[in-house]
């Protein structure tokens, strides 16, 4: 069996060693469209896909997004004309073979150790009581990681970052499938990317990949109490307060500000050094460069305008019943 290895640079969760077109069909049992020896190099959510990756889907209204992707196998629930140049996995339930392909690949491995012996950790770095590392985990130096955090596997960490007591990275993405039965939830097999100088304060929850990596780049700073939703990825020097949710596959551009508790919904991008105060919910990409603030966030005179209208509404129905 082949394991996943993780390129920081591209986001991408790709194999350790190419696969065959054929030899995926058979791991999920599945019909497949295209040359029984097509490359297969790994496989990706829609919004990271690369040549040479699966991508599945499973509903008609996402069937022309996959099929024109930059993905080269598509494994999707209907027999459709296959693009030139690429593949197809034809499967009854692409969910269900998406996460089989992610088991076969990367299965999870029970901790041996309170710090895996596989882990790797760098010069000066202190590692406090009560701390749990787990398998293939990378810290840099001069990092100081303090008690009762956990590090779950695969997470990687630069020099000279702090992580305070009761954080947790790489937990699984909150990913559910809507089913008549259950909510079927899909594996994660990507992690966490912490990047030099960074420090994540008490109770933060920053959650791995679904197949990439969710990433906090260098110098950015977290407040205690934020969690940080999978795939997302936090530029450079952003600066967050406390309780503030960020959900899944968000593009935080470099030296954003985000006040306590701000609420972000998934797939959308705040620009760089745009501004957002406090207790604002954020229902759509933001330019950079601008403050924000209201719920849904709007520039900050937009929405002090729209306020001294509305206060001065009692006044007008005041004066309309007098006529």
């Amino acid at each position: 069996m082949g394991f996943f290895i993780f390129d920081i640079q591209i986001l991408k969760m790709k194999f350790s060693t190419p696969q065959t077109l054929e030899g995926i069909a058979g791991i999920i049992d599945c019909e497949f469209v295209g040359a029984p020896d097509f490359p297969v190099l790994g496989l990706n959510e829609i919004h990271v896909v690369r040549p040479g990756d699966i991508v599945f889907v499973d509903h008609p209204k996402y069937y022309d997004k996959a099929l024109n992707s930059p993905a080269t196998i598509i494994l999707i629930n209907k027999e459709v004309e296959c693009p030139k140049g690429k593949a197809l996995l034809v499967s009854e339930d692409p969910f269900r073979d998406f996460n089989k392909i992610t088991n076969h690949f990367n299965p999870f491995v029970p901790a041996r150790a309170v710090i895996a012996d596989s882990a790797v950790i760098g010069n000066h770095t202190i590692i406090q009581p009560n701390v749990f590392i787990g398998n293939n985990v990378v810290i840099g130096d001069d990092c100081v990681i303090h008690s009762n955090v956990s590090i779950y596997d695969n997470t990687i960490i630069g020099n000279g970052v702090t992580i305070h007591a009761g954080t947790v990275l790489g937990a699984d993405a909150f990913y559910y499938k809507n089913r008549p039965e259950k909510f079927d939830k899909l594996l994660s097999g990507g992690n966490v990317v912490i990047e030099d100088n960074v420090d994540i304060g008490a109770l933060c929850t920053i959650d791995k990949g679904v197949t990439a990596s969710t990433t906090i780049k260098e110098g950015a700073k977290l407040d205690n109490q934020v969690h940080v939703g999978h795939d997302t990825i936090i530029g450079k020097r952003c600066l967050i307060a406390s309780q503030v949710g960020i959900a899944g596959c968000v593009l935080i551009e470099d030296f954003v500000t985000i006040w306590g508790q701000v609420g972000i919904t998934s797939g959308v991008t705040i620009g760089e050094k745009a501004v957002i105060s406090a207790q604002s919910g954020v229902s759509k990409s933001l330019e950079g460069h601008k403050s924000y603030f209201g719920t849904p966030a709007d520039d900050f005179r937009k929405k002090y305008k729209e306020l001294a209208s509305i206060r001065l509404i009692p006044d007008i129905i005041d004066k309309l019943d007098k006529l």
